[in-house]
């Protein structure tokens, strides 16, 4: 049996040069990150490929997306100009992937032609969609999601993450089942954030409390308790061995032992409505397919933000490899990004296959808008202060479509924003025009949190506009 010191040394010292983990680094952001707690929540779902502007607009609106001719979508860039569009959706039939929706047409916002140019990135703009910033592969800053985590979340977790896949434009579409980094999410510079791949392991991380007899956790507590004090201490012996920047690194280690007993106390506060609200696993939880993944991923969503694990939770539903055969689609999203009008071996076109699969992820927000909005919570129910944002980390299009940027809003932030409204901003660099930061800082403002004039990177191309500040459009 390896003697405890030696195991800490081996655990730590494992190179000549101290390797901290990135899991490790990021638990420790999530226990010591601060905020005001407060009860609005955020669910953000970025999806990948761009979701499809043309079969956004509802009847009744003109549709600046399609052919005058034919009515046919223009695909890629292309859109017609036209003023700012910001109607009600009161008696408008809505398009049919937001069918699902229709029972919530006055908690639904539909959003068109943000912008968020140069993020690099063919495929994705992987961190820039959430942060603003020209970051595809590497985080050089906070996202949004972090940092609305930062300020809303008083639970373990400030901030937690499910994805299907971590890599950008993998081959397979097999799903991970560990964690992986989708680049997407991150709490500061050189600090991504893990997201979790298996259900069955995302069920057992945040509701493990749920399926242990009160004594079991009692002495898993006292336990680790134990067990994290004799390793600081021995660890301190180590320490002394070291110098330098080691030294530095090694003290981040020991203290995210600390992290890590902080989260599994705050786990054990949330018994009660752990074991009360947990979701059921079923054989989904074990499922390699993407429809049954997607599934599971908003039921422990749902349930996280219930049980006031987190107030922020980010679901990464596909990558460009999934593959959709539960729903008839075989082939990759990334395939059929490029179809366009061509049919995929379903028979459907490029853009009725996409359409499909968008609607797969909104009926799945609808599931969790509904048992959200049976909660009840103050003097309405949990769906009231609950946002959920529907976006893709490609804007509007398979490739190059940051300049046309959709977003689907479903919930409310405690009346702090304006829902069960269409609106479309001008054309990319049209006056009038506005970007994804002015979101984010909208988004921000209606958490009760300062904002600045400005978040992320500006746009060069847009210098002669205004573009400080929030989406007035938007905010009540």
């Amino acid at each position: 049996m390896i003697e405890r010191r030696q195991f800490i040394k081996n655990l730590s010292l494992g190179s000549a040069s101290l390797s901290i983990s990135p899991l490790i680094q990021s638990l420790h952001a999530r226990a010591t990150l601060k905020g005001n707690p407060n009860l609005k929540r955020v669910v953000f779902v970025v999806k990948s490929s761009g979701i499809d502007r043309f079969n956004l607009v509802p009847d009744g609106i003109e549709n600046h997306f399609a052919n005058l001719q034919n009515n046919t979508p223009l695909g890629g860039r292309e859109r017609r100009l036209g003023a700012l569009v910001n109607k009600s959706l009161t008696g408008l039939k809505l398009p049919g992937k937001l069918a699902a929706l229709k029972e919530f047409q006055d908690q639904l916002t539909i959003i068109q032609s943000l912008s968020g140019e140069g993020f690099s990135g063919d495929h994705t703009s992987g961190y820039g969609a959430l942060s603003c910033h020209n970051s595809e592969r590497v985080s050089i800053a906070p996202t949004i999601d972090c940092i609305l985590g930062q300020h809303l979340s008083k639970g373990p977790y400030p901030m937690y993450g499910m994805a299907t896949h971590g890599r950008l434009l993998e081959g397979s579409g097999k799903p991970s089942e560990s964690y992986c980094y989708p680049n997407i999410s991150a709490y500061q510079a050189g600090n991504p954030v893990p997201f979790q791949s298996s259900p069955r392991k995302a069920f057992t991380e945040l509701f493990g409390a749920a399926v242990s007899t009160p004594k079991q956790l009692q002495n898993d507590l006292a336990l680790n308790g134990n067990l994290m004090s004799f390793l600081s201490k021995d660890a301190q012996r180590v320490k002394k061995d070291l110098s330098g920047d080691e030294k530095e690194r090694f003290e981040l280690y020991l203290q995210s032992f600390e992290s890590l007993h902080q989260i599994e106390k705050k786990k054990y506060a949330l018994i009660p409505r752990i074991k009360k609200y947990a979701p059921k696993p079923d054989k989904r939880y074990d499922s390699l397919n993407v429809k049954s993944r997607i599934e599971s991923y908003f039921d422990i969503a749902t349930s996280a933000l219930v049980t006031g694990l987190t107030n922020v939770m980010t679901i990464r539903p596909d990558t460009l490899g999934a593959k959709y055969s539960e729903i008839g689609i075989n082939d990759s999203v990334h395939a059929l990004g490029h179809l366009l009008e061509e049919k995929s071996t379903n028979g459907m076109n490029g853009y009725k296959a996409r359409e499909a699969i968008e609607k797969l992820h909104l009926d799945n927000v609808a599931r969790m808008a509904k048992k959200l909005q049976s909660m009840p919570e103050g003097d309405g129910n949990m769906l009231d202060n609950t946002l959920i944002v529907y976006m893709s980390c490609a804007g509007g299009s398979h490739h190059a479509g940051q300049s046309d940027w959709p977003f689907i809003l479903m919930g409310g932030m405690d009346k702090k924003l304006n829902m069960g409204r269409y609106i479309e901003y001008p054309k990319y660099r049209e006056k009038g025009h506005r970007t994804i930061a002015n979101l984010y800082l909208t988004l921000m403002q209606a958490a009760g949190m300062p904002t600045t004039d400005s978040f992320g990177q500006l746009d060069s191309n847009l210098k002669d506009l205004d573009l400080n500040g929030p989406l007035t459009e938007l905010l009540t």
